[in-house]
């Protein structure tokens, strides 16, 4: 290693509260943040898709949000606070000298080939005992691994995933179509088993467990102990249950292997009917729309596509976008029958919507998951923790209900949203990997902290939408821009309160609007309507009000 320490910029031109990125030399970039006497020195770009990370938040307590998708870091080490950074970043000794900030760093190994840097793992896995088993292979698998390792776990950790990989960047499915597993592993199966110690046994289906006996049962009745178990198995989606539902040519959308049987049969000249106008169907829309397919039909119970979640005035905004690229929307309808093909039964040829018939090539249906717990229900002990839709039921530290030493994260658990207490189970990816996070740094302290990470979502649909929130419904919409424009703020109230914000070209409005829910410190509807700026609001100072420790 070859360490350089050069003055990169004027202390008077950092100020308390501000981020700068500044240039290391002409060989990399350098993020510098000041927190009222201290200056800290950082990576200056997301681990996740690489987002400069002076565009987005800094907050008073230490952290460093990503502008895109809610990424933190701790600005002092550059540790992982939440998902969905995968690796840390680096962090830079500073010192100030005749008015200069100076910054010391390699820019051959920490600037510009190695952005990122392993998450500093107190425990690698040489203890004794059964350890934590944790039963699914998805992102609250692999963040609940990275959190037990980095806060000093050192017991077994075993992984029971019915895939046939290693944790991917699932989001990556339904954006993008990526059909080679290889090419969106966080980390492959031999990384996690030499850094992390992590027994990862892929392609295996647990079909019980006994929390008496403290052991999960595998297929044929191999029996696997453990002293912790997190359960972290995702959802299954639906199929509608109508007729010509399992044609061959009816697909969801979940794991690889949907994948790879869509983007085969979504090929040029094609029809491709989609049913759901939410969130996957919508960004598979997005994902397929330069391939030439003959016609692309969507089909949707609401008024607009994402109504539910973002309201009419969003949706519709959205709805015109995506209808100017050529897709035909079917709203306020619903699907009745599939009719086979003429020309081959074995497969989907037309879609029945009320009076009307749509020839499909290919259709696939994106509505909704179920949680993946049918094998909870015929296991000891659970009956009191599944409620009637098969949701796991936990705490606000995602404790399983009248269970020692298991936990449930991601899309099967029913938590307690932060701030207001109400019971949700809610379906994305970045959610299950802070939960992830959240269970595993509770597991290696042995000292429950409560979730109470607000969610962050975004989905590509011509521009990226962000989003963030708790609780469900909203009673008002507070727009700022306009939709139809694709470049707005939208507000969700309920009973007088912010509970969600979504944006489009905003950056980092939506970063900022889940940091000042996490602190209580969101502006009243009225203050927004007469002109209030979030970004604005000062959390970033140490003379911040109220003041954060």
């Amino acid at each position: 290693m070859s360490t350089k320490t050069i003055a990169v910029l004027n202390e008077a031109d950092l100020k308390d509260g501000e981020m700068k990125q500044v240039d290391f030399e002409g060989e990399g970039k350098v993020l510098l943040s000041r927190l009222g006497d201290k200056i800290h020195a950082t990576s200056a770009f997301c681990t996740h898709y690489g987002a400069p990370l002076a565009n987005g938040v800094l907050t008073a307590d230490g952290r460093v949000v990503c502008p895109w998708h809610g990424a933190c870091f701790n600005v002092g080490t550059g540790d992982i606070e939440d998902a969905p950074a995968p690796s840390a970043i680096h962090s830079f000794k500073v010192h100030v000298a005749d008015g200069k900030i100076h910054v010391a760093a390699d820019p051959a190994n920490t600037l510009k080939n190695n952005l990122s840097r392993q998450p500093k793992l107190l425990a690698t896995g040489v203890g004794a005992g059964k350890g934590v088993v944790i039963v699914g292979g998805g992102s609250g698998a692999y963040y609940c691994i990275e959190s037990l390792r980095e806060h000093g776990f050192n017991g077994p950790i075993t992984v029971l995933s019915k895939e046939h990989h290693s944790p991917i960047d699932r989001t990556k499915l339904s954006k993008a179509l990526i059909t080679d597993p290889a090419k969106i592993e966080w980390r492959s199966s031999a990384e996690l088993k030499a850094k992390y110690g992590v027994g990862l046994r892929t392609g295996v289906e647990v079909t019980a467990v006994s929390p008496g006996e403290k052991e999960v049962i595998i297929g044929s009745g191999q029996r696997v102990p453990y002293d912790t178990l997190v359960l972290a198995t995702g959802g299954v989606p639906r199929r509608l249950p109508i007729d010509g539902a399992d044609l061959a040519n009816v697909f969801t959308l979940r794991g690889v292997d949907d994948t790879k049987k869509i983007d085969a049969a979504c090929q040029e000249g094609k029809r491709l009917v989609v049913i759901g106008s939410s969130f996957i169907s919508m960004e598979l829309v997005v994902a397929v729309s330069s391939r030439k397919l003959a016609s692309i039909d969507v089909i949707g119970q609401e008024e607009y596509p994402f109504e539910v979640v973002l309201g009419k005035q969003v949706g519709a905004g959205l709805m015109k976008f995506h209808e100017s690229k050529g897709v035909r929307f079917h709203m306020k309808s619903q699907v009745s029958k599939i009719i086979p093909s003429a020309a081959d039964p074995s497969k989907a040829g037309t879609i029945l919507v009320g009076e009307q018939q749509l020839p499909a090539d290919v259709v696939v249906m994106g509505v909704g998951v179920a949680p993946a717990t049918e094998f909870l229900k015929s296991s000891h002990g659970f009956e009191s923790a599944l409620d009637k839709s098969g949701a796991v039921l936990v705490d606000e530290y995602l404790r399983v209900k009248d269970l020692d030493n298991v936990y449930a994260i991601g899309d099967i658990a029913m938590y307690p949203q932060p701030g207001t207490g109400e019971l949700r189970r809610i379906e994305h990816w970045n959610v299950a990997g802070n939960q992830g996070r959240a269970a595993g740094k509770t597991i290696a302290e042995n000292k429950p902290q409560p979730y109470v990470k607000i969610p962050v979502f975004w989905s590509a649909q011509g521009q990226q939408l962000r989003y963030c929130g708790v609780g469900a419904g909203f009673d008002d919409v507070i727009i700022v821009g306009n939709p139809d424009e694709m470049k707005f703020i939208a507000y969700y109230v309920k009973d007088d309160k912010v509970v969600a914000v979504a944006s489009m070209q905003k950056d980092p409005v939506v970063s900022k609007a889940s940091e000042l829910l996490r602190l209580g410190l969101m502006p009243s509807p009225t203050e927004l309507r007469a002109g209030k700026d979030i970004l604005s609001i000062d959390i970033q100072t140490l003379g911040a009000k109220p003041r954060l420790t």
